[in-house]
């Protein structure tokens, strides 16, 4: 048996395998720097994407575990500010999460329309546009046909990208202070965490020392969440799902932090290894997902089907910050966090945290994601429905 022959019948048909050695190399795609930019954790998206094109399969728990690491991990990180974050700022992460859907939408209209592209390829290019799964969802219900998951596979790619560059340039093109911009967002959204926390000198009982008791307890109510659906108009029903149910719930018990006296605390440095793990991994179940016959659709429908795609995801972003910043007046993290959140994009909230160098943008991302994601859904199906 000759040496590739091994590799490619032993090495590379193990999913553990061909998992970390996406990691490896997209680590290495992201860490590349092009005029101060780069894609970080994004890039395994990419080079998954290659492998997807060429076959390669992962099983769709990988993609689950990591999102639900991921969604887990940011509300019990964001937990302890979120409520009061929100509270001051409700109306206006409200107001974002449906123009953000509402500017999406209407570009899909556009395309239907305009430029005469199926509805089915169209509504699944929103879907993928805005990232969103349960919009793909209610797409294919809605529609009654596979093809709204071929338009979904088109624009998820630069939905991803798109959104992780997005909040990158930003910063960079308005030659921002980030220490500065940090330091006044921190002040503006600090609460006495202490002081919330005060245990009034009861003992505490630990499950654990590292937190994962809290963690997995977290994730088993999420999922719980994730199962409960609400009925909608059209026939069609509204759930959470994995990215919402685990991301209420770290939410509720990173804000709480105890259940009685018993701890439900997940130390931080936890946290950041988890959040880190868990995007990576839902990254290249999704990447290697979308990749399969990409290259194929694309050919068969059309390169300007990915031009539309990009529409969907570009102009919702831009109205969004400007009606953000020109109308709501919101500071600069806090408007890139609620974008971040009225795409759904899940990686680039993982750049995010990264480039403004706080997790406290978490907050403004949890507050707007569970609105837009109810409008994304409800826009699917409408669309879908009478168009």
């Amino acid at each position: 048996m000759g040496i590739l022959t091994w590799f490619r019948e032993s090495v590379f048909s193990n999913t553990l395998m061909i998992v970390f050695l996406i990691a490896v190399l997209g680590y290495l795609v992201g860490s590349i720097k092009i005029a101060g930019i780069e894609l970080g954790t994004a890039g395994i998206l990419l080079v998954a994407l290659v492998f997807g094109h060429f076959g390669f399969e992962i099983p769709g728990l990988v993609r689950e575990l990591g999102l639900i690491c991921f969604v887990t991990a940011v509300g019990f990180i964001a937990g302890p500010k979120f409520f009061r974050n929100f509270k001051l700022n409700a109306t206006s992460y409200i107001l974002l999460g449906i123009l953000i859907i509402a500017a999406g939408a209407l570009t899909c209209v556009a395309v239907i329309t305009v430029f005469r592209v199926p509805t089915d390829i169209s509504v699944g290019m929103m879907a993928g546009a805005l990232t969103s799964t349960p919009g793909l969802a209610a797409a294919l219900e809605a529609t009654g046909s596979d093809a709204a998951s071929v338009g979904y596979g088109i624009a998820y790619p630069f939905g991803v990208v798109g959104v992780v560059l997005f909040v990158q340039l930003v910063p960079k093109l308005l030659k921002t202070d980030m220490a500065a911009e940090r330091a006044a967002f921190e002040a503006a959204s600090n609460v006495d965490v202490a002081e919330f926390h005060k245990e009034h000198k009861e003992e505490l009982f630990y499950a654990d020392s590292m937190g994962f008791f809290p963690f997995s307890l977290a994730i088993a109510f999420g999922i719980i969440l994730a199962k409960i659906q609400i009925p909608l108009p059209g026939g069609a029903v509204f759930s959470l799902g994995t990215s919402g149910g685990p991301l209420i719930a770290g939410l509720v018990l990173g804000h709480f932090g105890k259940i009685g006296r018993l701890s439900v605390k997940v130390e931080k440095h936890v946290l950041e290894c988890l959040r880190e793990f868990g995007l990576a991994l839902f990254l290249i179940g999704a990447g290697v997902q979308a990749g399969a016959g990409f290259v194929e659709i694309l050919q068969e429908q059309g390169v300007l089907l990915f031009v539309y795609g990009a529409l969907m995801t570009l102009i919702p972003m831009l109205l969004g910050y400007a009606f953000a910043v020109k109308v709501l007046k919101l500071n600069l993290f806090n408007t890139l966090g609620s974008i971040c959140g009225g795409m759904t994009s899940t990686p680039a909230l993982g750049t995010l945290i990264r480039v403004t160098e706080t997790d406290d943008v978490a907050s403004a991302y949890a507050a707007t994601y569970p609105v837009a994601l109810v409008i994304v859904v409800l826009a699917c199906q409408f669309i879908g429905i009478f168009l």
